[in-house]
C-alpha cells in the first residue's frame, strides 16, 4: 500500500475513533476523578436512602395517627354533654340615638317548643332532606365537612357548609356560634356523644325547636305562625320545604323583603328540598310534580318596633353582621344574625336625633298627608324612602324607611329594587372628567362641550345600536353639557356615556359606591337602568360633596358587647376620583337647582336661606320612581318614591298619585314630591348662606349657564323633527351669548304620557297647584 493511500485510509477512521493514547488518558483521568470524588457522591445517597427508608416514613405516619387517635379519646374521655344554654345566653339588645338616648331594647324570644310527634312525618322529612340526607343511618358527625371546618378556621377563611343535623343543633343549642378550633373539635365529639345517646327523633326534634328562621322566630311552631299562620301540626309539605329552606339565610330568603335574586335563590332551593324527598322515596314524583311555591303571608309586628325605629334598628343590624363576618367572627349571615340574637350589644347609632324627627315631619307635611287611598287606589301604593348623610364623617344622620315598619316591612331606604333613573348622569359625567375622556372627533370633554339633543338620535360609535328618547320627545338641538344636565337630556347623556366608555362609567360607578358586579357596560346603562337604593345614591353625591373621596353611609355609630369586640370600619375611604373632577360634578349640579329640574321645588323654595344646593333630578320606566338627590356643603339627601301595589309588592306606576297633579297625565317627577320633601327638611336642618368650596374653573357654579339660541321642539311622532347628525357635535362656543333662552319652552301634554318604556323624565310638571311658588 502506497503513502497516500495509508494517508486516507488514516483519515478516513479518524472520524469513528481517537487514537489509543488519547483514549487510554481520558480513560485514566476519568478513573482519577472516579477514586477522588466516587465515595462521596455514594456516601450522599446512602445518607438520604438511610434517612428516609419506607419504613421509617410508615412508621412516622403510624406514629401521628397513634398520637392522633390518643388525644381524641382523651378529648371524648374529657368532654361531656352540657347543658343547653341557648334560652340562658339571649339578652337583650339596647339601640342609642347618636347623643346616647335609648331608642328602643330588643330581646324578647319568640320561642314555642313542641314535640316531635306534633309536626307531621313529611314536614319533618323536609329538614333532613334540606340539610342531611344521610341523617337516619349516620354517626352524626360528617368528618370530611369538618376537617374542611377545621383547616378553614386555622387558615382565617371561616367554616363552610358540611355540617350534620347533630352538629348543626349541638352548635344551636349546647355551644355558641363562635368560629374556633376549640369550639368545632367540641361539636364533633358531642355530636358523636349525642349520636350515640340520644335517638335520631331526639336530636331532629331539638334541631327544629331550637334553629333560627328569621322574622324574630326560633323554633318551627313559632316559624309556623310568623309564616302561614298555622300551628305546626297544620303545616303542608310545601310549607315545610319553604322553612326548611329559610335555615340557610333566614334573611335573604325572607319573601317579604327578599331582592329578586333572593327570591330565585329560595325557589331554587325549595325545589332542591322537595326533589332530594322523591329521591328518598319520601315523596311521590306525582306529588312533588303538582306542587307550587306557597307565598308567605306578611310578616306580623314586633313590638318595640313601630314608627321608623324598626327600620333603623334592623340598619343597625345588619351593617354589625356584616362587620361580623368581615372580622371573621361569624362565617355566613346565618351565623351573624345568631350572634346579633344572642343579645348583649348596646348599639349607639349615627341618627341624630332632631334631624330624624324633621325629616320624618318632612315627608308627611309634603306627600303622605295627601295621600288618600280610599279615594285613589294609586295612593297606597307610594313608597317613600330616604337617607341622610354627613359627607365629612359618613354618619348617617336620618333615615326614613316607609309608612312605619308594623305596617310596611320593607325599608324603602336600603331596597335596592328599583331604577335611580336620572340621578345616575352626574355618575356619567364624573366618570369622563376622571378619566378626560375624548368625544368621538377626538375632543377632550368638558361641561361647555356641545352635543346633539335629538331625541331618538342613535348613538355613535357603540356596537350596541341605542337611541333613546328624550322626555315628552323633546328635541333640544346643540346643548353644552351643562345644559343637557340642567335638562336632564337622555340623547346627550347616552351619547356621552358611549364616548367615555361604558365600561370606565361602570368602572367609575362601582368606586363611587354602587353596586355594580352583575351589570353590564351597556349604553341602556345610561338612562340609570339598574337597581339603586337611597342609601346608595346618598352615599355616591356624598363622594362628590367630599370632594372625590369615597363615602360609604354608616348607620352605627359604635357598638359594646359583654364578651366581644366589633370595630366599625371608618366609612371615609381613599380619594376615587379627582378632586377638580367631584368638584366640577358639584359645580354642574347647581346648575340643574338653580337652572333646571330642581328649581322650583329647591332654587326658589320660600324656606330656602342663602344656601349653595347641588342635586338632581330622575324619574324612572313607566314612572314607577321618582328622586331628587341633593346637597348642600355640610349635609347630603337623597329621596326616592317608589310604586309598590300594596299588598303584592310589584313595580306599578306612581302616575295619579294625590290626585294634585294637572300636568303630564298626572305624572310623579323627581322635580316634585321628592325635591320637595328634600328642601322642607334640608332648610330646615343646614346653615343658612353655607357655600361650596370649590377646586373647578368649569359648571355653573363658576361660569354663567347658556343654551344655544334654538328652541326645543316636541315631536310626538316616531320622526323627530330633525334629521339627527350621525357625528355629535362637540366644539363649544368660544363666546355664548348671555341673553339666549335658559329655559326650552315646553307644552307638558295633558294625557299620560305614552314614552317608549326606556325613557327617564325630570321636569316640574308634578308641582301640584297648591305648591307652586313656595
Amino acid at each position: 500500500m502506497g503513502r497516500a493511500e495509508e494517508r486516507r485510509a488514516r483519515q478516513r477512521g479518524g472520524h469513528r475513533a481517537a487514537p489509543k493514547t488519547r483514549r487510554s488518558s481520558s480513560a485514566a483521568g476519568t478513573d482519577a476523578t472516579d477514586s477522588k470524588g466516587g465515595k462521596s457522591a455514594k456516601d450522599g445517597k446512602s445518607f438520604i436512602r438511610r434517612l428516609f427508608t419506607w419504613k421509617k416514613i410508615l412508621g412516622t405516619f403510624l406514629g401521628f395517627c397513634l398520637l392522633g387517635i390518643g388525644a381524641f379519646i382523651v378529648l371524648y374521655m374529657m368532654i361531656s354533654i352540657p347543658a343547653g344554654n341557648a334560652d340562658a345566653k339571649l339578652q337583650s339588645n339596647v339601640y342609642k340615638y347618636s347623643d346616647g338616648s335609648v331608642l328602643t331594647r330588643q330581646g324578647t324570644v319568640n320561642r314555642e317548643n313542641v314535640d316531635l310527634s306534633q309536626v307531621p312525618k313529611a314536614v319533618q322529612q323536609t329538614f333532613v332532606a334540606a340539610e342531611n340526607k344521610t341523617f337516619y343511618s349516620d354517626a352524626g358527625v360528617d368528618l370530611k365537612g369538618t376537617a374542611r371546618g377545621l383547616l378553614n378556621t386555622l387558615s382565617g377563611k371561616g367554616a363552610q357548609g358540611g355540617s350534620t343535623i347533630t352538629q348543626q343543633y349541638v352548635k344551636n343549642y349546647y355551644l355558641t356560634q363562635d368560629q374556633t378550633v376549640t369550639r368545632k373539635l367540641k361539636e364533633m365529639v358531642i355530636s358523636l356523644k349525642l349520636d350515640r345517646e340520644k335517638s335520631k327523633d331526639y336530636i331532629l326534634a331539638g334541631y327544629i325547636n331550637t334553629s333560627y328562621y328569621g322574622r324574630g322566630a326560633y323554633g318551627i311552631q313559632a316559624a309556623a305562625q310568623a309564616y302561614y299562620r298555622v300551628d305546626a301540626k297544620d303545616l303542608s309539605v310545601e310549607q315545610g320545604a319553604y322553612l326548611a329552606a329559610l335555615l340557610q339565610a333566614p334573611n335573604q330568603y325572607d319573601w317579604a323583603i327578599a331582592s329578586d335574586t333572593g327570591k330565585k335563590l329560595v325557589q331554587a332551593r325549595w325545589n332542591y328540598v322537595l326533589d332530594n324527598m322523591v329521591g328518598q322515596d319520601w315523596l311521590s314524583a306525582t306529588k312533588r310534580e303538582a306542587m307550587k311555591f306557597p307565598v308567605p303571608k306578611a310578616p306580623k309586628a314586633e313590638a318595640g318596633m313601630e314608627g321608623q325605629v324598626g327600620y333603623m334598628v334592623t340598619a343597625a343590624n345588619a351593617a354589625l353582621e356584616k362587620q361580623l363576618i368581615s372580622s371573621g367572627q361569624a362565617s355566613n349571615t346565618t351565623e351573624a344574625d345568631a350572634l346579633v340574637r344572642a343579645g348583649g350589644w348596646t348599639i349607639t347609632l349615627n341618627i341624630d336625633k332632631k334631624k330624624q324627627a324633621q325629616l320624618e315631619k318632612s315627608v308627611k307635611s309634603q306627600l303622605t298627608s295627601k295621600l288618600d287611598a280610599k279615594k285613589r287606589k294609586v295612593d297606597g301604593n307610594v313608597q317613600p324612602g330616604a337617607v341622610s348623610v354627613n359627607p365629612k364623617t359618613g354618619a348617617v344622620v336620618a333615615m326614613y324607611g316607609g309608612a312605619g315598619y308594623t305596617e310596611h316591612y320593607q325599608n324603602n331606604a336600603t331596597r335596592a329594587d328599583y331604577q335611580p333613573a336620572s340621578t345616575f348622569k352626574p355618575v356619567i359625567l364624573a366618570a369622563a372628567l376622571a378619566d378626560e375622556a375624548k368625544t368621538q372627533s377626538g375632543k377632550t370633554i368638558t361641561t361647555n362641550t356641545l352635543y346633539d339633543g335629538t331625541s331618538k338620535r342613535p348613538v355613535v360609535g357603540s356596537d350596541i345600536a341605542f337611541a333613546p328618547e328624550n322626555e315628552d320627545d323633546t328635541n333640544y338641538g346643540q346643548v353644552t353639557v351643562q345644559t343637557a344636565m340642567n335638562k336632564s337630556i337622555n340623547s346627550v347623556f347616552a351619547q356621552l356615556g358611549v364616548d367615555v366608555g361604558m365600561d370606565k362609567v361602570m368602572k367609575t360607578a362601582g368606586e363611587l359606591g354602587m353596586d355594580t358586579g352583575d351589570l353590564k357596560a351597556v349604553p341602556a346603562q345610561t338612562l340609570g337602568t339598574m337597581g339603586a337604593s337611597p342609601m346608595e345614591m346618598a352615599g355616591v353625591y356624598a363622594t362628590f360633596d367630599n370632594h372625590g373621596k369615597k363615602v360609604t353611609p354608616a348607620i352605627i355609630k359604635s357598638v359594646a358587647h359583654n364578651t366581644r369586640t366589633v370595630k366599625m370600619p371608618n366609612p371615609i375611604g381613599a380619594q376615587v376620583i379627582s378632586v377638580q373632577a367631584a368638584d366640577t360634578v358639584t359645580s354642574v349640579l347647581t346648575g340643574v337647582v338653580d337652572d333646571g329640574t330642581a328649581k322650583v321645588s329647591v332654587a326658589e323654595n320660600s324656606k330656602r336661606d342663602g344656601q349653595q344646593v347641588a342635586g338632581k333630578t330622575g324619574t324612572s320606566d313607566n314612572n314607577k320612581s321618582a328622586w331628587f338627590t341633593g346637597y348642600t356643603p355640610d349635609l347630603v339627601t337623597s329621596v326616592g318614591l317608589f310604586g309598590e301595589k300594596k299588598g303584592v309588592g310589584t313595580q306599578v306606576p306612581l302616575t295619579g298619585a294625590t290626585g294634585l297633579i294637572t300636568a303630564g297625565g298626572g305624572r310623579i317627577n323627581g322635580g316634585g314630591y321628592p325635591a320637595q320633601i328634600w328642601a322642607t327638611y334640608m332648610f330646615g336642618v343646614t346653615k343658612a348662606n353655607g357655600k361650596f368650596d370649590l377646586d373647578t374653573d368649569q359648571g355653573a357654579a363658576v361660569q354663567p349657564t347658556y343654551t344655544p339660541s334654538q328652541t326645543p321642539s316636541q315631536t310626538p311622532s316616531e320622526t323627530p323633527s330633525e334629521t339627527p347628525s350621525e357625528t355629535p357635535s362637540e366644539t363649544p362656543s368660544e363666546s355664548p351669548s348671555q341673553s339666549e333662552s335658559q329655559t326650552p319652552s315646553q307644552t307638558p301634554s295633558q294625557t299620560p304620557t305614552t314614552s317608549a318604556p326606556s325613557t327617564p323624565t325630570d321636569d316640574n310638571s308634578d308641582i301640584p297647584f297648591d305648591q307652586l311658588g313656595q
